[in-house]
């Protein structure tokens, strides 16, 4: 009976839950999120129709396999692991000689699946614009050395704020920089140029003492 429950409770363990996608587009690319935090263990596969995803996050097993609504260019896409999910800048396929579609360019859809993308897929707001909006491409500076496995995500949270711990702070450093002129001696020991001012000020009565 013991080995039975066992058997049962290995069989639970083993169960490979979908992770939750969030994308948006532009009319040359794809920026899709999987919303998954802490990624250990993952393994990316991205063909020119389908991505496939597993990895594990806060010790569960995740999978992703999903085809394209149309072709994408998996030679020029890039993906990085960041602390709270996983970012992919996918670039879609070119159009094809004498392919005078006009509809070509936005998708209607991120999977051929309609099913299948209204259980799993949904609208990444923060990223998305309206197709007659569209004024420039998306900021991948969070995706920066891309293709990375994640070992430096310190770096990720320094580039633009993608909602890690450190994301704010990195836009704090960098507004700093700017306003001292690239100095960046102190900008990890105050709110802005006044409290760097007073720490250059102290910095000789420590060193007498």
């Amino acid at each position: 009976v013991d080995q039975n429950c066992h058997n049962t409770n290995t069989n639970t363990m083993a169960k490979v839950n979908t992770a939750p996608i969030k994308w948006a587009q532009r009319s040359d690319s794809l920026y899709i999120t999987i919303a998954l935090p802490d990624v250990k263990d993952e393994s990316i596969n991205l063909e020119n129709q389908t991505l496939k995803f597993k990895g594990k996050s806060e010790g569960k097993d995740y999978e992703v396999d999903i085809v394209f609504f149309k072709s994408v260019d998996a030679e020029g896409s890039t993906y990085k692991v960041l602390p709270r999910s996983v970012q992919m800048h996918v670039m879609k396929a070119s159009k094809k000689d004498g392919d005078d579609d006009e509809e070509e360019e936005f998708w209607p859809r991120l999977l051929k699946d309609k099913a299948l993308e209204k259980n799993q897929v949904k609208v990444d707001w923060d990223r998305y614009v309206d197709e007659d909006e569209e004024e420039e491409g998306f900021d991948t500076s969070a995706l920066e050395g891309g293709m990375g496995m994640g070992g430096m995500g310190g770096m990720g949270d320094m580039m633009g704020g993608m909602g890690g711990m450190g994301g704010m702070g990195g836009m704090d450093m960098e507004a700093l920089m700017k306003q001292m002129g690239g100095m960046g001696a102190g900008d990890m020991g105050g709110d802005g140029p006044d409290s760097d001012d007073e720490d250059d000020d102290e910095l000789p009565d420590l060193e007498e003492s």
